[in-house]
């Protein structure tokens, strides 16, 4: 297994921890793993997005030239990492978060992210809708090993840990 990952949207989305989070689960199960965040000018608002490489031999380089797998959260993303996606890729997985992505793409998987987020009373939480069910089509983890990662890592965190495993697991059922 090796996986090269983009994750992207806007900074407020939570794409760094939803990126950290893939790679504690990784370690959990002793496969090798990067993570290299890149943030723009601003914070909230601005672009975020991250590489995760996850695999079975050790890695190299943190640098993606050619991802197998994009994550992206809003429109700003999709127009930047689409058409580099396209022009490189021999096939591979798109998860675009359709409550804020109107382009479509064929073969993606669209996901009301941001949409079941808001239901649920946290808008915050469209990252771990996406983990849900970024998780359940790709089958990398299981779900209760991810489950058992957000509550390690949200343990100090109360108040941020039960919105986050309800947000996963509806992403997970869809």
């Amino acid at each position: 297994m090796r996986e090269e990952i983009i994750i992207a949207g806007s900074g407020g989305q939570g794409i760094m921890f939803l990126g950290n989070l893939l790679c504690n689960v990784a370690v959990s199960l002793n496969k090798y793993t990067t993570f290299y965040p890149s943030y723009g000018a601003e914070m909230r608002g601005g672009t975020a997005n991250c590489a995760v490489i996850i695999s079975d031999d050790e890695i190299g380089s943190p640098v993606i030239a050619e991802p197998s797998i994009l994550i992206i959260m809003n429109e700003q993303s999709y127009n930047k990492y689409l058409p580099k996606w396209l022009k490189s890729q021999k096939g591979g997985l798109l998860f675009f978060n359709s409550s804020l992505i109107y382009s479509k793409s064929s073969g993606a998987i669209y996901v009301p992210a941001t949409e079941i987020a808001v239901k649920l009373g946290d808008v915050r939480s469209a990252n771990m809708v996406m983990l849900g069910k970024f998780i359940k089509e790709t089958k990398f983890f299981s779900v209760a090993s991810v489950n058992d990662i957000i509550k390690k890592v949200l343990e100090n965190k109360k108040n941020l840990l039960e919105i986050n495993l309800s947000a996963f697991t509806e992403g997970a059922k869809l």
